[in-house]
């Protein structure tokens, strides 16, 4: 077995992924348990990360149509073309800071350092669009967004793969990837709260379509401003224990073609743990974008509900993202993971419907009235939402665990970035078939009261769609077959492995 022990006192169980090829750990028993400095520090990274992404998840489709009169497939288009290449160039970074020189920064944070300011400047710039004709605005919305899906790759993925390096134990990664994940939750409620203070408070569409455009500008320079500030304290606050923990080995000499990295792409659908992880978070995305990039539209044209109202509708489906996760962790223990996951589509599949039914009697009911009830539905989905921002990733982990176990070869990073391929090219399709939709039916920003044929349609594209990428979700995920388990018992030989090692 390709693992190599560096150091001595081995009375310990250590994780036996890493985060790049050839690394090799021995961590001593007082080192392995990850202090809590560093867990915020990397935490927080997550922040203005899912901040800058969650607006541009959320808004960007509704201010490209909406605000800027482009037109919907177009929009999709273009999405689906950058989302498209930030998925193919997921598996190759991560390959590249996997076989990258070790130096001052390590192997990923000379990556992440020049990332974020990019990313800061290609995000501003992407929201400052000119109004202009078709063509200009469409080239203005590609050009920026490859540049900016770029730039994010060079951050996410290996920071991704920085968490296995910090903390090789397996209960420390479930500490810090649940810390992540509350600050990645927060960043994702931050744009609301953005929204709320900056947007004008009208109901967009409907006049002020230039203060509107302002309002985004000032969002994406804030956003931009947190990335760059908190991706600086992941990276600084981090930096000393990459120097002093991590270990790498040199990396193997032999060379690697793109086309050889992602024909191991389809590899990895040859193991059944890979397959049904990846494709079930991929679809369950898939009902996330219909979700928020046809949820503004929704909410503004068929409820005519205001950008403060709807801001408080996003607030209040993080919140319950939050708020849910010590019931996940706790479920998953008692049920293990997939039976805590498939709950929480279930419950998230039940707030989908709860909403259906609001929609259905909006006309007869109070818009006050209305509103609270969907403030309920949104907070339901909410719940639901939670578990999916924690435990398909660490399901992931299990099985790169059990994977480096059975073949001695420790190809994470790049495993990370398939699981982002999957996720990047379903949310590429669903954005450009959501775009043309649009289209279809006859979706006019120039209507601030759209027909009741388009409220009809745009009702049609977030519950059907959310829907049915839920239900094909949990089918998936029910196939999932990994356990707790099997990945202590391979903990435990993988420690004496480590031993053995020592000893000869």
């Amino acid at each position: 077995m390709a693992i190599t022990a560096i150091g001595k006192n081995l009375n310990f169980i250590t994780c036996p992924f890493s985060a790049g090829g050839g690394i090799s750990y021995c961590v001593k028993k007082s080192s392995n348990v990850l202090p809590f400095r560093n867990k915020l520090c990397y935490g927080v990274g997550g922040l203005g990360y899912n901040s800058l992404g969650q607006t541009i998840g959320s808004f960007l489709m509704f201010f490209c149509t909406s605000i800027m009169g482009l037109s919907g497939t177009l929009v999709g288009l273009a999405i689906g073309i950058a989302s498209l290449w930030d998925g193919i160039s997921d598996p190759l970074v991560g390959h590249i800071s996997d076989r990258a020189k070790n130096g001052p920064f390590g192997k990923r944070l000379k990556f992440m350092i020049a990332a974020i300011f990019l990313i800061g400047i290609c995000n501003t710039l992407l929201w400052s669009m000119p109004k202009s004709s078709q063509g200009v605005m469409f080239s203005w919305l590609l050009i920026f967004l490859l540049l900016l899906e770029t730039a994010n790759t060079f951050w996410s993925t290996p920071y991704s793969a920085l968490a296995l390096d910090i903390a090789p134990d397996y209960n420390e990664q479930s500490k810090i990837q649940s810390y992540k994940t509350v600050f990645n939750i927060i960043g994702m409620i931050l744009p609301s709260v953005l929204m709320f203070f900056i947007m004008p408070s009208v109901s967009l569409g409907t006049d002020a379509a230039e203060a509107s455009q302002g309002g985004f500008i000032k969002m994406a320079v804030i956003n931009s401003l947190i990335m760059v500030m908190l991706g600086l304290v992941t990276i600084f606050g981090n930096l000393k224990r990459v120097r002093t923990h991590v270990k790498y080995s040199k990396a193997p000499a032999e060379k690697h073609s793109f086309k050889k990295l992602m024909l191991g792409y389809f590899e990895v659908f040859k193991h059944p743990g890979f397959a049904c992880i990846i494709a079930g978070y991929s679809i369950a995305q898939i009902a996330s974008s219909f979700l928020t990039s046809v949820g503004m539209h929704l909410f503004t044209y068929c409820y005519h509900f205001s950008t403060a109202q709807i801001s408080i509708l996003l607030v209040m489906l993080f919140a319950g993202a939050i708020i849910s996760q010590p019931f996940w962790v706790s479920l998953s223990k008692r049920i293990d993971k997939k039976g805590a996951l498939i709950s929480a589509l279930s419950l998230l599949l039940l707030g989908i419907g709860l909403t259906l039914i609001s929609f259905l009697f909006r006309q007869y009911v109070p818009i006050e009235t209305l509103y609270y009830f969907v403030i309920v539905c949104i907070f339901v989905c909410g719940l639901g939402l939670g578990a999916m921002q924690s435990l398909p990733i660490s399901m992931y982990a299990d099985v790169v665990t059990l994977e480096q176990y059975k073949t001695g070869v420790n190809k994470s990073g790049a495993y990370l970035g398939y699981y982002s391929f999957t996720y990047n090219l379903s949310n590429s399709i669903s954005l450009l078939i959501i775009g043309i939709l649009l289209d279809a039916i006859k979706f006019s920003s120039a209507e601030p009261v759209q027909a009741m044929s388009v409220q009809t349609g745009l009702g049609t594209i977030v519950f059907c769609g959310c829907s049915i990428a839920l239900a094909a979700a949990i089918l998936i995920f029910s196939r999932y077959k990994v356990k707790r388990a099997d990945v202590l018992k391979a903990q435990l030989k993988i420690a004496e492995q480590l031993k053995n090692d020592e000893n000869e």
